[in-house]
């Protein structure tokens, strides 16, 4: 018979054992894969819930923030019509992942496969190939240099373009043909809490709800 104590067994699965909202209004939770000293892309494995070493960063482009993703949110048709609808673009759909999040702090984390807790203050509309590929800002809460930024037009030029060039680049090899990657449009904070609220709702539409999923 399965005591009560055996449900803290095991590890909840980062995707979709976590809740997105944080525990503070405006708040969402983010699991952190990759730290600016990380010279090693990690990726959380989609069925088991580790991290796995997705591969070395070949070039000499690092991440500049804490980079990883919003649990329980998908990028599907909800965003990928958002995306359509913004850009012009016709024929996109989404990647299929989870939606992305740098997270600004200026307190060094050592390693990824935490959680923190994080206020969303804009976001890259991201298009990869014909893929919606959303990249969110938020801040970390109560970061002493970047806790109080309410939006993206209070961030540093200078840390945004840092950003838009990893994310253009960072997987463009210098004897390849150049990708099919652009950033369509820097939003403010409202357009990312539309696009988290599309992601979530993608998500439910193919997983299921919490019961269903239970």
């Amino acid at each position: 018979m399965t005591s009560p104590s055996d449900r803290f067994a095991f590890t909840a699965h980062p995707w979709h054992g976590v809740p997105a909202r944080g525990r503070h209004e405006g708040s969402f939770q983010a699991f952190i894969e990759l730290v600016p000293t990380d010279t090693v892309k990690y990726e959380i494995d989609k069925i088991t819930g580790h991290l796995r070493v997705d591969r070395p960063q070949l070039f000499s482009s690092l991440c500049p923030t804490l980079y990883g993703f919003i649990p329980q949110t998908f990028c599907g048709p909800h965003v990928a019509r958002r995306c359509s609808e913004r850009t012009g673009v016709e024929g996109i759909e989404g990647d299929g992942d989870p939606m992305d999040i740098s997270v600004l702090t200026e307190r060094a984390v050592a390693h990824g496969n935490v959680l923190v807790s994080a206020r969303p203050i804009g976001g890259f509309r991201m298009i990869d190939g014909k893929q919606a590929d959303d990249k969110i800002i938020a801040v970390l809460d109560s970061d002493l240099a970047y806790g109080s930024i309410e939006d993206v037009s209070g961030c540093p030029a200078g840390l945004l373009e840092r950003l838009r060039h990893y994310f253009l680049s960072y997987k463009q090899a210098p004897d390849a043909a150049a990708r099919q990657v652009e950033i369509a449009e820097t939003y403010d904070r409202r357009e990312a809490l539309e696009v988290i609220r599309l992601s979530e709702q993608d998500y439910r539409d193919h997983f299921g709800d919490e019961a269903g999923r239970a």
